[in-house]
Order: structure tokens, then C-alpha cells, then sequence
């Protein structure tokens, strides 16, 4: 099982989707290596299984008010281990935050998430899927 670590610092640059200035002369916003490690562990913990719906729908869910893993099970409408799966994997990631023990422990979006959000946003719109769609 592959885990994305902590956001790391490891680029020294950010450079646009392009790499380039565009067509018309202007420079792209020059994005952090803190947020680019951000757009990457994002695009990984929501796009890259087929868990990521559901893990939004958490990080949507937190940041409204804590929950606690069976209030989120209810919410997801699936089964309290899926729900604890999924919470597991966004705190392996530090995207969210706990207190308490046990039954009445609490989930919170972590501080470095509730900053984040920006980014959560784009992304989260990017990959929703088209309302009247049809799955194959």
C-alpha cells in the first residue's frame, strides 16, 4: 500500500501546468513547493483510488462540524469500517485531526488542511462527477 507523506518542501520551484508563460505574454501566479506538494497529495488521496469520493465527501463533512466515525458512516451511508477506513487514511495523511478516545472520538480537518482548502476546492470541482451523468 503506497502512503503519501507529510507535504514535503522537496521542489525547489513550481512551475505552471505548461511550464511556460502563456501565449499571450503573461506570466502564471508562481505557486509555493507547499502548495504544489499539497495540489499533489490532494489529487492523490481523492483521485488516486477509488476511495477519493468518499474522502471528500469527509474533508465536505469536517468542515462544517466534527464527526465522529459513526455519525460519518451514517452521513456516507456505508458500513462503520468503510467510514473508519477512509478517516484512517486522511489522518495517515494529516488532513484531519482527532480528540477524544474510542467511540466519542472526535475528527476535526487539521489546521494544515483547514489552509488549504483553496486547493481542496479545485480540485474537488475538477473531479465531481457531471450532475444527470451515467455510470458505465
Amino acid at each position: 500500500m503506497l502512503v503519501l507523506v507529510w507535504p514535503s518542501l522537496n521542489a525547489c520551484f513550481a512551475w505552471s501546468a505548461r511550464g511556460d508563460a502563456s501565449s499571450s505574454g503573461e506570466v502564471e501566479p508562481f505557486q509555493s513547493a507547499s502548495e504544489t506538494s499539497w495540489k499533489r497529495l490532494l489529487w492523490y488521496v481523492l483521485a488516486g483510488s477509488r476511495g477519493g469520493p468518499n474522502r471528500g465527501k469527509i474533508i465536505n463533512l469536517l468542515r462544517k462540524e466534527p464527526y465522529n466515525v459513526n455519525r460519518l458512516a451514517e452521513a456516507l451511508d456505508v458500513h462503520y469500517r468503510v467510514a473508519e477506513h477512509h478517516i484512517r487514511a486522511l489522518e495517515r495523511n494529516r488532513l484531519v485531526s482527532s480528540a477524544g478516545a474510542k467511540y466519542g472520538k472526535l475528527y476535526f480537518l487539521s489546521p494544515e488542511m483547514e489552509s488549504h482548502l483553496n486547493i481542496f476546492d479545485e480540485i474537488w470541482r475538477q473531479i465531481q462527477p457531471k450532475e444527470g451523468g451515467v455510470k458505465k
